[in-house]
């Protein structure tokens, strides 16, 4: 049985922890709303820019051609990117887009594309660790750049994938992420990447008239490598919004149940106390008694 010097160190170290918890909820909630920030301005611009291409690639001049538009008879070879965090702390949200990219390299994969090879993009210090246990190739990877995140890295990982789709290394480019919601909710997301679709299900309405100049022709050369960025870009923003919203979920949830614990462990000390008062009641009225006697 537990000694009231070990409840005591029980309930000091439990509510220290519950400070850690408190104060992270407090850090992840300020830069959630800084990522949400981010994300309200990318959407929108990503969005009409996609609804731009989707008119571009539908009115094209016959006979245009564009490596990014090349639609591969046969699939030989996949690059798949995995966005996951560099922290954990953050309940079940590396192991969801882990589990889910897994499964579909391991199962689905193999039935759809059966002689396909798959290299993984893993970005974040989680799916670096995870992949890295694993037999995949692994041309490039991307652990600790959360902290600092920039556009140059969306651009750099759409450069060496948009590459290798151009030189025939890859056949197919898919994104893995997990997509901010809300506070309580993100969800994972497979996102085609390349080749980039020429129709849109978002844009199935009838193809706007647009003037173009020079050409289509050059202006889908400029916007198709910044339509890529940009897709990355908002890949890795909608990451790190889904990031901090669920480690402010799940600090938040450890510091409710650190108060529930204290609560527990400060009444098991009542008791252990109120147990050990009465014990000795009973032996000084027992000394009492034999001292009478």
């Amino acid at each position: 049985m537990a000694t009231l010097r070990d409840i005591r160190n029980r309930i000091t170290s439990v509510k220290n922890t519950a400070k850690i918890t408190s104060a992270m909820r407090m850090v992840a909630a300020a830069k959630l709303r800084r990522a949400q920030e981010s994300i309200m301005s990318a959407r929108p611009y990503t969005d009409k820019m996609a609804g731009v291409l989707a008119n571009l690639a539908a009115s094209s001049e016959e006979g245009y051609f564009h490596p990014l538009l090349r639609k591969p008879e046969t699939i030989r070879s996949i690059a798949i990117i995995v966005i996951s965090s560099d922290r954990g702390l953050c309940g079940s949200f590396n192991a969801n887009l882990l589990r889910t990219a897994a499964h579909y390299i391991d199962n689905t994969l193999p039935k759809e594309f059966p002689q396909a090879k798959v290299s993984v993009y893993s970005v974040g210090k989680r799916a670096v660790n995870f992949f890295t246990k694993r037999s995949d190739t692994h041309p490039a990877q991307f652990p600790d750049i959360f902290a600092q995140l920039s556009f140059s890295t969306a651009q750099e990982i759409a450069s060496l994938t948009s590459d290798g789709f151009i030189n025939e290394k890859f056949d197919q480019v898919i994104v893995y992420y997990n997509e901010f919601i809300s506070i309580i909710k993100q969800q994972v997301i497979a996102k085609q990447l390349l080749p980039v679709e020429s129709k849109q299900n978002d844009h199935k309405s009838a193809v706007t008239d647009y003037l173009y100049e020079p050409n289509r022709g050059d202006i889908m050369d400029i916007l198709l490598p910044k339509y890529l960025n940009n897709i990355v870009w908002k890949a890795l923003l909608e990451s790190n919004a889904a990031e901090q919203a669920a480690r402010m979920m799940a600090m938040e949830t450890a510091t409710i149940n650190a108060r529930d614990l204290i609560k527990a462990l400060q009444l098991s000390y009542n008791k252990a106390r109120q147990a050990s008062i009465t014990t000795e009641m009973l032996e000084i009225v027992g000394g009492a008694e034999a001292l009478k006697k």
